[in-house]
């Protein structure tokens, strides 16, 4: 591969890649945009770690409407690159349809030898990345641009489906697996148990039996963070008492409101094609605003899977 190589990515949807990998290289290295909306929306908002989806929260860029607008973050030098992730703005999904993902060691828009490139498949080297959004009377956003090393895994809770003990109101087991982590329950982006149960539990079936290499859980943030306190993720392929006999991957002590936190099982990894969040106990309610499982299909190698 020539090191003055671009490749280009087309984004197809809000979130490119939701990945499990080694590091984020682009969290606050340096960024530059075709131009500034207004104040608040720098470019540098998409690499601040913080992938709140509205725009109010002072966390998302904002260009001016403008012919090829495009934003670039410098990752201080080259790297072999193996998924980009993209948080959209909430409320304009669609601004960012035709958007393109350039990857290479020049900041200048040239594609010499035309090839496109799709994430994730394998590794590329370059030291800047470039979200290009080509066209007349554009507006590109960006909550957030995370940039992996590394072999990515993806998050397959995505594709199972969710059930649970009980459900309040609306506040369905497939919330927990919609692929936003927004904490405020009022949002709707929340699952919940009918309140004061005894041993609430949550599930997502991944349809077939995954190493599973972590489990990433977001707590509710608008009230209540204590009441995840003492629930127990469980991993197997057994349905016996709705799941929540299989092995006991690790438990959860206290997640901070509104938090993600990763939870790897003992032994580095478990398989199993159902995850279980159980909450043992009386009088207990179970709210969850976002499970991940980062896995790869068991009996196959990670090389086989990328």
């Amino acid at each position: 591969i020539a090191p003055t190589q671009l490749y280009r990515n087309s984004v197809m949807l809000a979130r490119l890649c939701v990945c499990h990998l080694l590091h984020n290289l682009a969290l606050k290295k340096t960024a530059v945009q075709s131009s500034n909306g207004d104040n608040i929306g720098l470019a540098f908002k998409a690499v601040d770690g913080n992938r709140d989806e509205n725009y109010q929260k002072w966390s998302c860029t904002l260009t001016l409407q403008q012919s090829d607008p495009w934003w670039r973050v410098d990752l201080g030098r080259v790297y072999t690159i193996g998924a980009v992730a993209i948080t959209n703005i909430a409320g304009f999904e669609n601004r960012l349809n035709g958007a393109e993902i350039w990857i290479g060691n020049s900041t200048n828009f040239s594609d010499p030898d035309g090839q496109t490139f799709y994430f994730p498949c394998s590794s590329v080297e370059g030291r800047y990345v470039t979200v290009f959004l080509p066209g007349s009377g554009k507006v590109l956003n960006l909550c957030e641009v995370e940039v992996y090393y590394g072999y990515p895994l993806p998050n397959v809770a995505l594709k199972g489906e969710a059930t649970q003990s009980s459900t309040l109101s609306v506040a369905t087991a497939s919330k927990a697996i919609d692929g936003r982590r927004n904490s405020f329950y009022s949002n709707g982006f929340c699952s919940h148990t009918a309140e004061d149960e005894t041993n609430p539990w949550w599930r997502v079936d991944l349809q077939r039996s995954f190493t599973i290499t972590a489990v990433k859980v977001t707590n509710r943030g608008d009230c209540c963070a204590e009441r995840l306190d003492g629930a127990e993720i469980r991993i197997g392929n057994s349905l016996e008492n709705n799941g929540n006999n299989n092995p006991r991957c690790a438990s959860i002590s206290h997640i901070n409101a509104g938090k993600t936190y990763t939870y790897r099982c003992d032994g580095g990894s478990m398989e199993g094609r159902f995850v279980n969040l159980f909450l043992p106990g009386q009088k207990k309610t179970l709210t969850l605003c976002e499970v991940e499982v980062y896995a790869a299909p068991a009996g196959r190698g990670l090389s086989d899977w990328i």
